[in-house]
């Protein structure tokens, strides 16, 4: 491969990199799990875990997934919604008795 090419190649994958960056906001942003606002509630009856998804290097937002009993999937709660903020001030608590007990 003469010089030549290699300069036509090491152009070409750096214009794809910045068009990828500027056209394609997916992936400057991070991938998070919650596409969308998400729901504003489920049935309480219906969860069978909760988990919070704090702000990282992935997403850049709080993501607060419920996941329900009887294999009907997981879905994801508006983190400002009445119910995720209730979850996630009760997920708070525990871990910090959790960790006050060790």
């Amino acid at each position: 491969m003469s010089v030549k090419d290699m300069v036509i190649v090491v152009a070409v994958i750096f214009c794809a990199t910045i068009a990828q960056g500027r056209w394609f906001p997916m992936f400057r942003g991070g991938r998070c799990l919650c596409i969308g606002p998400g729901a504003k509630a489920v049935k309480v009856a219906d969860i069978e875990k909760a988990s919070i998804i704090y702000p990282s290097n992935n997403c850049d937002k709080t993501e607060v997934i419920v996941t329900l009993k009887e294999h009907k999937g997981q879905r994801c709660l508006n983190p400002r919604s009445k119910q995720a903020k209730l979850i996630i001030k009760k997920l708070e608590r525990k871990n910090f008795l959790k960790y006050q007990n060790v």
